[in-house]
């Protein structure tokens, strides 16, 4: 989806545990956390507790699966404290969009009585100890909810973020954790005497036949073969343009293709081919200087584009993305309507009217340079495409507000269509095809055994803990991942492994695996490595052997 993040973070990372231990402690000080009894109906898959009266059905009210009965010791956040606060917050702000997820959460959980929220666990050691109770961890939406700050560094000396970044402008989170982030996280800032995000924004569900995409049930859709058919640019813009970001929306491949067909391929695409098109065949790629306007036939385009800006910002800063997409189209819908009014192939057989026509193709050049310039947050790659075809014409903010940015002399550049038409029935063949279910596979055979050993030579080989700390491609290698690893001394071990075809190395910092580190060091690629990681083979798939994060590093395997 052409996404990327700043900063990859966990839940275990070491600043992070011990800032939220300071933070815990600090709440319990204040007498915002006890320890008492929780008594209440669990969702495992949710980790949620619920009172009768929130279940829908004696089942979880958001997944829907079995909850079971509970009882245990545990610490707990005085979230009835800030019932009023937080009411006041929801009811008389603007803090939580849209205004139909403030109904919800108030009618729902704080009218009825909102109850003080189980934050610690004694029945499992994962999780963030809490140091001042042995036997208790930290249980998830404190952990959870101040890594947003930790990550800042706040109370911890690993970032120096948190002035810049908070309050953040706004969390965009899905629906069925907004209870957490409008009701939780609000009263436990409000608990340290911390700046409250400036907004929450509860975005809907992508619906596949009206329900909810689960794994579990198997109605998912895959948006790598998705993205693959027809372009990251094209997938993001139609989840975008075609359905309101605050409420669900049911996918279907007939409307993902309409949309491309329609807004992409006729309206867009369109405007930019034809109009480079004619730009070369009249003029051979480059506009002359002497160009004729008129009011009377350019002054509706003119004043669309003028304003376009201005209309787009404001549905922006409302999170109305279908909305700022509909105004970007309606000036491309208004564009491709001045072609046929201004008739340039009429124009081009009159030698007299070149600096009319001239003017004519300027004028959908300079419209086709803003449209692209303000769809860049939709569709990046797009932008750039246009932008190189109009000669690299200037996309920056300010830029997008001005009318006649682009040269009077114009060079354009020519290139394939954007985005071809699709032929909706064949497509939907081909995709049925490729949804339909696999063959089944053969097995991959067992690995030929290994000589027998005997344990003696077994007990030499000495299998440690280790946590990962950093990971990367090694540059010249489309095999080896170079890992920095924590193995309990102090120092890091640094070892290479050949499995970059089986992980993005982003997605291991972090992780607790095991690692062979008694073998002796050897040069791979230049590079000294110290050691071997475990991990299970059979046929052409491989995984690492990964452990609970709760088991220290240095630890060994026995």
């Amino acid at each position: 989806m052409n996404i990327s993040y700043d900063r990859f973070i966990r839940t275990t990372d070491s600043y992070h545990v011990s800032a939220i231990q300071k933070i815990f402690k600090e709440m319990y000080e204040k007498g915002d956390i006890y320890k008492g009894t929780y008594e209440g109906m669990y969702c495992t898959p949710c980790e949620s507790f619920w009172t009768a009266s929130q279940l829908k059905d004696g089942k979880c009210p958001d997944c829907g699966r079995e909850v079971q009965p509970a009882q245990e010791e545990a610490y707990f956040f005085r979230l009835s404290k800030y019932a009023g606060a937080v009411r006041d917050l929801l009811v008389n702000t603007d803090f939580l969009e849209p205004r139909s997820r403030v109904n919800e959460m108030v009618n729902n959980f704080i009218d009825p009585g909102l109850e003080d929220l189980c934050v610690s666990r004694t029945s499992f050691t994962w999780g963030i100890p809490v140091d001042f109770d042995p036997g208790h961890v930290v249980y998830v939406w404190v952990d959870a909810l101040f890594n947003y700050l930790t990550a800042l560094g706040f109370r911890n000396d690993r970032y120096e973020d948190y002035d810049k970044y908070w309050p953040a402008d706004v969390h965009f989170v899905g629906k069925e954790i907004v209870r957490f982030h409008s009701i939780v996280w609000p009263a436990m800032l409000m608990s340290m005497g911390l700046p409250l995000p400036k907004k929450v924004f509860g975005h809907g569900w992508l619906l596949l036949d009206g329900g909810k995409m689960s794994k579990s049930k198997g109605n998912v859709v895959d948006p790598y073969l998705l993205a693959e058919r027809y372009g990251t640019d094209a997938l993001r813009f139609f989840l975008l343009r075609t359905f309101p970001f605050g409420s669900d929306g049911n996918f279907s491949n007939e409307a993902l293709i309409g949309c491309i067909n329609t807004d992409l391929a006729n309206d867009l695409g369109n405007l930019v081919s034809r109009t480079v098109a004619m730009t070369y065949k009249y003029f051979g790629g480059r506009l002359p200087a002497a160009q004729e306007g008129r009011e009377e036939q350019d002054g509706d385009l003119l004043a669309m584009v003028g304003s376009l800006r201005g209309q787009y910002e404001e549905q922006m800063e409302k999170y109305a993305f279908q909305n700022a997409l509909a105004q970007i189209f309606a000036v491309v819908s208004r564009a491709n309507k001045y072609i046929d009014e201004n008739e340039p192939w009429r124009l081009a057989k009159d030698e007299t009217q070149k600096p009319r026509l001239a003017r004519v193709l300027y004028n959908l050049l300079e419209t086709i340079r803003v449209c692209a310039g303000l769809l860049r947050p939709f569709m990046p790659a797009t932008t750039d495409e246009i932008m190189k075809r109009l000669g690299g014409a200037p996309s920056d903010w300010e830029s997008l507000g001005l009318w006649g940015r682009l040269p009077a002399e114009v060079a354009v550049e020519q290139g394939p269509a954007l985005f071809p038409r699709i032929d909706v029935e064949q497509e939907l063949q081909a995709l049925e095809q490729l949804h339909s279910a696999p063959p089944a596979l053969e097995e991959d055979p067992l690995p030929e055994p290994l000589p027998e050993i005997t344990f003696d030579v077994f007990e030499k080989v000495e299998m440690t803990v280790v946590k990962v700390l950093a990971c990367e491609k090694v540059k010249k290698s489309e095999k080896l991942l170079k890992f920095q690893l924590d193995d309990g001394t102090g120092t890091p071990r640094q070892i290479l492994s050949g499995i970059a075809k089986y992980y993005e190395p982003e997605a291991l910092v972090g992780k607790t695996l095991v690692a062979v580190t008694n073998l002796a060091p050897r040069k791979m690629m230049g590079q000294l490595s110290c050691g071997m990681l475990l991990s299970a083979e059979r046929g052409d798939k491989l995984k690492l052997l990964m452990l609970d994060d709760g088991i220290q590093p240095g630890s060994r395997l026995v």
